[in-house]
């Protein structure tokens, strides 16, 4: 007589195999945590050192503002005599702002000065989206490790594809 397909029978396993599916889970676990945690920590870096410049270039309601014009770059700086438009600020014969967020020689750019220091910030769109910049490379690397160590393809694609235009966009913008 053939058996009955309600019956269930169980299989035991051994000991030494249960611990061995044990351990691999917990080794894929550990894994999806460690693959976390950098994710993470690339972000967390980034955010920290776009918001070290993006706070002067979006928050710039109590700051001195002005505008630069761009006379001589070297060594990744730019330097011109700034002239305030807003705020209490006062004019300086030089200050000085990154060479990426310097458009041509002789150009005229919206600056804010960091307070106590002659370094300028470029203001406005532009600004903004280049202080992202930084932000944006995380984003890219912190995909890689979403897709390659997490397994998490989609979500990377996105984060991936995020930074990619948040660089496009910096890049047009300049």
């Amino acid at each position: 007589m053939p058996r009955s397909s309600t019956r269930t029978s169980s299989v035991k396993r051994s000991r030494t195999r249960r611990a061995g599916e044990s351990a691999y889970g917990a080794l894929l676990i550990a894994r999806m945590g460690l693959m976390g945690v950098l994710a993470l920590l690339l972000l967390v870096a980034g955010v920290w050192t776009s918001w070290n410049t993006a706070q002067y270039a979006m928050l710039v309601k109590a700051r001195e503002r002005g505008t630069m014009t761009v006379k001589v770059c070297r060594d990744e700086r730019c330097t011109g005599p700034y002239v305030p438009t807003e705020g209490k600020g006062r004019a300086r014969p030089k200050v000085s702002v990154a060479q990426a967020a310097a458009p041509d020689l002789g150009e005229r750019i919206d600056v804010t000065v960091k307070p106590g220091s002659t370094l300028a910030v470029r203001t406005g769109l532009a600004g903004i989206l280049h202080a992202w910049v930084p932000f944006a490379g995380s984003l890219l690397l912190a995909a890689l490790v979403v897709a390659g160590g997490m397994r998490l393809r989609r979500t990377a694609w996105v984060m991936g594809l995020f930074g990619a235009v948040l660089l496009g966009a910096a890049f047009a913008a300049m």
